[in-house]
C-alpha cells in the first residue's frame, strides 16, 4: 500500500505546477491511500497556497500536514512562505523557531524564509542577520549565490530608505 501512495505522490509531484489536473488527480489518489501522508497534504497545500491564491485552505492543508509529522522535512518551509504571504507573522514566527530545531532541514532555506519576515517588516538590519547566518549553512553554489544575492538586495532597499528620509 505504501509502495501505491508513494507512486501517486511522486506522480503528482512530478505533475506540479506545469499540470495540475494530473496532479490533483495523482494527489486524489495518494490521499485515497494515505489521508494522513504529510508529504501529500504538503503538496495540496502548496497547490492551494502558490496556484490557487485559497490562503485559508492552504494553511488548513499544512496544519494537518504537520500534525500528521512534525518532523517532516518539507512542510515547514512550504507552510512558512504561505503564512508570509498570507501576512500571518506572529505564527511565521513561531514556526521558523521550531523548523529551525528539527534534525536535518535545510537550515539556509529557513533561515531565508526568517530574513523575509524582518523585510515584510521593514527591518531591514535585523533581516541581514539571518542572512549571514544561512552563509554558513550553504552547502552548494547556487544556495550561496541565492543568500549572497538576497543579502545585496536587502542592502539595496535600506540605501533607498535612507535616500527617501534624506530628502524629505
Amino acid at each position: 500500500m505504501t509502495l501505491t501512495k508513494n507512486k501517486y505522490y511522486f506522480e503528482a509531484l512530478d505533475n506540479y505546477p506545469y499540470s495540475l489536473p494530473d496532479c490533483l488527480e495523482a494527489l486524489n489518489y495518494a490521499l485515497s491511500y494515505d489521508p494522513e501522508d504529510a508529504d501529500s497534504l504538503c503538496l495540496m497545500g502548496r497547490i492551494y497556497s502558490e496556484m490557487l491564491a485559497d490562503h485559508d485552505k492552504a494553511k488548513m492543508y499544512f496544519g494537518e500536514a504537520m500534525q500528521c509529522n512534525v518532523s517532516n522535512l518539507n512542510t515547514p518551509e512550504h507552510y512558512i512562505k504561505c503564512l508570509l504571504a498570507h501576512e500571518d507573522l506572529e505564527e511565521a514566527e513561531k514556526l521558523i523557531s521550531y523548523a529551525l530545531k528539527i534534525k536535518g532541514i535545510d537550515k539556509a532555506r529557513i533561515l531565508i524564509q526568517k530574513s523575509l519576515l524582518f523585510e515584510i517588516r521593514f527591518e531591514y538590519t535585523k533581516a541581514l542577520e539571518p542572512l549571514r547566518e544561512a552563509k554558513k549553512y550553504c552547502y552548494d553554489q547556487a544556495m550561496t549565490d541565492i543568500v549572497t544575492g538576497r543579502i545585496k538586495f536587502v542592502k539595496n532597499k535600506m540605501k533607498k530608505r535612507r535616500t527617501k528620509k534624506k530628502k524629505k
